[in-house]
């Protein structure tokens, strides 16, 4: 008979609907306790606590975008939950900012903020939470949510595109670096998936546009990137340490 699962405990930043919200019903559904970080949704993220199987999950709130906030959101994780095993890296700012119609000044504070949510807070909370995991000394699991954007191009996000990409280069320089304490870091690439936040572009003619891309002729649903997720970050998964994810339903073929 095999022994029974050990219940691990999870921060996912941006965890207030959408991919956030799939991924902590997953983790709460194979028995894990769950920190659930919101930024400024908090009545959204108590919906998201109020819809997780079983006990002990918490809710944090913080601003990702400071390395300040960034330390107050992993010290409640880590208080509320007695530690933290795994940490999903979710939390992403994602605005237009087309460099022909965009002013300087808006162009700059696009990058500010993309670069502040998408990349910074990234490396920070991966710090924070990898020097629980070393200290706690049970080895560990880090998975960044990246995107196909970052191989394919964003003409209309290229601030998203690029941090994405070094979203993916950081997980890979810390692969190896925290191989050795038995921490496992790897990224997914998602390409178009299905949420409250984009269900506008899915219908009419650029919904079509977008369901053409992939050959499937529809696109993702926040679960089925949720369950990349949760198989990377599993026990099983060690050895896919370093790795980037495609889950974009064959719309980009990398060579």
């Amino acid at each position: 008979m095999a022994s029974p699962r050990t219940p691990r405990r999870i921060l996912i930043s941006g965890a207030t609907r959408g991919l956030g919200r799939a991924l902590a019903q997953g983790f709460a559904a194979q028995g894990d306790t769950v920190a659930a970080h919101f930024g400024s949704r908090r009545e959204e993220a108590e919906q998201t606590l109020a819809s997780l199987a079983g006990s002990g999950h918490v809710l944090v709130g913080g601003d990702l975008s400071t390395p300040d906030g960034a330390r107050t959101v992993a010290e409640a994780a880590a208080g509320g939950l007695g530690g933290i095993d795994v940490l999903v890296n979710n939390a992403a700012v994602n605005l237009p900012h087309p460099l022909a119609t965009t002013s300087y000044e808006d162009w700059a504070a696009a990058w500010q903020s993309h670069v502040s949510v998408n990349l910074l807070a990234t490396a920070n909370l991966s710090h924070l939470a990898a020097h629980r995991m070393i200290e706690q000394g049970t080895g560990g699991r880090i998975v960044n949510v990246g995107s196909r954007g970052a191989f394919r191009g964003e003409p209309d996000h290229p601030a998203y595109g690029a941090t994405k990409a070094a979203v993916h280069a950081l997980g890979q320089s810390l692969a190896v670096h925290l191989a050795p304490y038995g921490i496992g870091v790897a990224s997914v690439a998602p390409g178009f998936f299905e949420t409250e936040r984009v269900a506008h572009r899915l219908s009419g003619d650029e919904g079509a546009v977008i369901r053409a891309q992939s050959p499937f002729g529809r696109v993702a649903s926040a679960d089925e990137i949720a369950a990349a997720v949760l198989w990377l970050a599993s026990p099983a998964a060690e050895w896919a340490s370093g790795t980037v994810l495609d889950l974009n339903g064959a719309s980009y073929l990398r060579t």
